[in-house]
């Protein structure tokens, strides 16, 4: 094991050079004062004092660029995890009471240990089949839970704590006449603030902007109405050490709650490093990513920090900021640090409507309607993916609605590969250049044999698909009395243990009816295995070719010579 391998940040240090550093030094100061309102808002969601966001924003990002893969993901708090976080510790613990913190980080570190152990598991390629559809689905709902928690902030209307999806909208319905039209007007006027700057001054933070104007509203404002609520002074110093809850009883509480927001997490990052990744042209070693991002959820843990993970804005503004290395991440969190000691005491002027408009804007970042439009008008399976972990999202809890997700994405991933295409083949002797091959039946009616069917197995065979493959040989034998079968196996890249001994089992069927199962092309690692296995001394060697002729020219001289003298077909060289 190299140094690197357990080191990763030594493989990119050497990367490191003036005008690398000067392009880390302005993405991070960029991605700085981005996360600036964003780690308040998303702390908000989690049922966080605002700083631990800005804790959570200051320690990952510096630990998952030392030990993660990819050189452009910025990793912290994010709304996805942040609202996964309040909904698991809710149900345990009163938001913003000492336990309900206790628990979080409790919590986060848990999340960090499977993320790690997948890692060095080398678990990595799970994630491969994990539609992304998930994720899409599961944040659009999210987006919605989170506008929806921010509406009694901004309209004024009490909303009893706990309450489901559309319990609260009942309660907002109900409570329609007790309505803040100053809360509402600090709320909206934050919001289009944002959205115009953004418009007008994109390279601007917009969202800081957003605030700003309605701390200001909310100043002049305070003199009419009672109402108005602040965030409160942040305090201006780096995180604080801490020490998450180590029982018996706590961990078995948060265990299974933990797990969905690693997994969410580690699909989360993975998902936008290699996005980003398209850009920029990196290989991603998602084993690694798995590792930085374990790591830096554990260790935040003792530093004041809840689970974070990759961050498609910051990730994305850093790429296009013309970061090298991750060295921008660690930059954006360190003047995060300084930005915080300067000016934490301001946030006391910062009233909660103009937070629940700020995240109201960070909700609807978050439903990603292109590909929503894309897969619901040309994927049936992505589209079920999609809406179920949708509505599932709204109206169960968060971690089963993930779980539930992940499941389906993975159910209709195997009923997919269990049933593999099975075309029938047969010789075109009237190509042009009179070449002779073997095509498909269906794009072109031609002879077969009457004793001999040859098929192609598109797919690997496995326990999941082997029945499929077993039905079309039955049917074969049933329907057209043939009992000769060659597979022509250029397309399968593996056979397992219950492929092979089913493969056997209808070998041993075919023989039995003067028959037997044949295979050409075997691709040279399947024809490895076979071997080793045994499944080719069970079969009978003579029953593996080489080559399509010589595998044509082996079984014509095993077929019935008197069906053979009345046949029309003709298709093989050996029949003329």
């Amino acid at each position: 094991m190299s140094l690197a391998s357990i080191f990763p940040f030594l493989s990119w240090f050497r990367l490191i050079s003036k005008e690398s550093l000067k392009a880390d030094f302005l993405a991070g100061l960029t991605g700085a004062v981005i996360v600036l309102p964003q780690g308040v808002a998303f702390a908000t969601i989690a049922g966080l004092p605002p700083e631990y966001g800005l804790y959570t924003a200051m320690v990952t990002p510096i630990v998952a660029a030392l030990f993660g893969s990819s050189f452009h993901l910025v990793s912290g708090p994010t709304t996805a995890i942040s609202i996964v976080v309040f909904s698991a510790i809710s149900h345990h613990a009163e938001p913003g009471t000492a336990e309900f913190l206790s628990l979080t980080l409790t919590l986060t570190f848990l999340a960090g240990v499977y993320q790690l152990a997948f890692g060095l598991a080398r678990l990595g390629a799970l994630v491969n089949f994990v539609s992304h559809t998930v994720v899409i689905g599961f944040t659009a709902g999210a987006a919605i839970l989170i506008a929806t928690s921010q509406m009694q902030h901004i309209t004024g209307i009490p909303v009893p704590k706990g309450e489901s999806f559309l319990h609260i909208w009942v309660d907002l319905f109900q409570g329609s006449a007790s309505l803040n039209l100053y809360l509402l007007v600090i709320g909206m006027a934050t919001l289009l603030t944002a959205i115009a700057s953004k418009k007008l001054f994109p390279k601007l933070p917009n969202l800081l902007i957003g605030m700003v104007v309605g701390s200001v509203i909310a100043v002049v404002f305070k003199n009419f109405t009672p109402d108005i609520k602040l965030v409160g002074e942040i305090p201006a110093h780096l995180p604080p050490f801490s020490i998450p809850e180590f029982s018996l009883a706590t961990i078995k509480m948060l265990a299974p709650e933990a797990f969905a927001v690693a997994l969410l997490g580690l699909i989360e990052a993975v998902s936008i490093s290699r996005a980003v990744a398209t850009k920029s042209y990196q290989r991603i070693n998602a084993n690694q990513e798995f590792i930085g991002q374990g790591m830096s959820n554990i260790f935040g843990s003792f530093f004041s920090s809840y689970a974070g993970s990759g961050s498609f804005t910051r990730s994305g503004v850093n790429y296009a900021s013309g970061a090298k290395t991750p060295l921008s991440a660690i930059f954006a969190a360190l003047f995060l640090m300084v930005i915080v000691l300067l000016i934490a005491p301001l946030t006391a002027y910062l009233p909660i409507a103009a937070m629940g408009g700020v995240i109201l804007l960070v909700a609807y970042k978050l439903i990603d309607f292109h590909h929503i439009r894309q897969t619901l008008s040309f994927s049936k399976t992505e589209s079920t993916i999609l809406l179920t972990t949708f509505f599932a999202t709204l109206f169960l809890e968060l971690e089963f609605a993930i779980y539930l997700g992940v499941l389906l994405s993975l159910v209709l991933f195997l009923a997919k590969t269990s049933t593999p295409g099975i075309p029938t083949l047969s010789i075109d002797d009237q190509s042009e250049n009179n070449h002779r091959k073997f095509i498909d039946i269906n794009k072109k009616p031609i002879k077969q044999c009457p004793q001999l069917k040859i098929i192609r197995i598109d797919m690997s065979i496995y326990f999941g698909s082997i029945n499929h493959i077993q039905k079309r040989i039955t049917k074969i034998t049933d329907n057209e009395r043939i009992y000769n079968i060659l597979i022509v196996a250029s397309g399968i890249n593996f056979i397992d243990l219950a492929g092979a001994e089913a493969l056997v089992a209808e070998n041993n069927r075919l023989k039995s009816k003067n028959g037997g199962l044949y295979f050409v092309d075997l691709k040279p690692s399947v024809y490895e295995f076979a071997a080793k296995s045994f499944f080719i001394k069970q079969i009978g060697n003579n029953h593996f070719f080489d080559s399509k002729a010589q595998a044509i020219h082996r079984i014509y001289a095993r077929l019935d010579r008197s069906i053979c003298l009345t046949c029309n077909a003709l298709i093989f060289n050996e029949c003329k």
